[in-house]
C-alpha cells in the first residue's frame, strides 16, 4: 500500500505542482477543445491553434497573478515593518 500511495503522491506533485490553478486551466482547456472537436464546430487545425494559445493563456495569467499577489504580499510586510518603528 505504501507504494501505491507514494505513486498516487508523485502524480499528484507531478500534476498539480505548486499551482493548482495551471493544472486546472489546462484542464479545462482541454476538456473545452475535446468538446469543439466532438461537435465539429471548427476545422481541427483551427481548435488546435486556440487551444494551444488558449494553454499559454492560461500560464501567463497564472505567472502574472502569481506576480501581483508577491508584490502585495511584499508591500504589506514593508508597510507593516514601517509602522512598527
Amino acid at each position: 500500500m505504501r507504494y501505491v500511495r507514494g505513486f498516487g503522491r508523485f502524480w499528484f506533485d507531478f500534476l498539480i505542482g505548486d499551482d493548482w490553478r495551471i493544472a486546472a486551466g489546462v484542464a479545462a482547456v482541454l476538456g473545452a477543445g475535446a468538446v469543439l472537436v466532438r461537435l465539429e464546430v471548427l476545422d481541427d487545425t483551427l481548435i488546435m491553434l486556440l487551444v494551444g494559445a488558449a494553454l499559454v493563456g492560461v500560464v501567463v495569467a497564472s505567472v502574472v497573478a502569481g506576480g501581483i499577489a508577491g508584490a502585495r504580499a511584499t508591500a504589506r510586510s514593508d508597510e507593516t515593518r514601517s509602522r512598527g518603528r
